[in-house]
């Protein structure tokens, strides 16, 4: 009784951590985020509930550009399977190349980033081939503007594929998620 007690102790602690970005440090191709978000892109996503149901499909157009300080803007176009449409435009800073490898590890590169419809600036992970972010979003829902927190892990593929899949949550409870493919034109 004592091992099986053990046993779903570690699974429920294992379960609940998160994944450490440095774990992708080695991987190739190496996302630099003012190469891949440059010039023009489209994404094509779902998005399921809580029970895992798809509920809305999308299409993004986004226009990606970078000034001579570093800072990248990225415009984004969604259209829903409803017709409706969004548009969100987010801000990247560049933060600064992380040394201390008690914090990051070591290499990870940072940006900070805003957008018009995110509650509060965000910092941006980037090791390898991957790019985590998490923050929290002011959405409409039936109606009513919501905030959620949205988990982003992108994983660049190829040299113009990213795949990214979010989870959301709202008082710590998964509510939603959404799988987007992202595609450098």
């Amino acid at each position: 009784m004592k091992f099986i007690t053990a046993s779903l102790f570690i699974l429920l602690l294992t379960a609940c951590s998160s994944v450490d970005i440095q774990q992708y440090k080695d991987n190739q191709p190496t996302l630099v985020l003012d190469q891949f978000f440059n010039g023009e892109l489209t994404a094509h996503g779902i998005l399921k509930n809580r029970s895992g149901e798809v509920i809305r499909y999308f299409n993004v157009t986004m226009t990606g550009s970078w000034d001579e300080n570093g800072v990248g803007t990225l415009a984004e176009k969604f259209i829903f399977n409803d017709d409706s449409i969004q548009y969100r435009t987010w801000t990247f800073t560049p933060v600064a190349m992380v040394k201390d490898v008690a914090i990051t590890g070591p290499n990870t590169i940072k940006y900070q980033a805003t957008a018009n419809d995110t509650l509060a600036p965000t910092i941006i992970d980037l090791s390898g081939n991957a790019f985590f972010m998490n923050y929290d979003l002011l959405i409409n829902y039936q109606g009513d503007d919501i905030d959620v927190n949205i988990d982003d892990k992108m994983y660049l593929i190829n040299e113009n594929v990213i795949i990214n899949e979010s989870v959301m949550t709202k008082y710590g409870i998964e509510v939603g998620y959404i799988t987007l493919t992202i595609i450098k034109q």
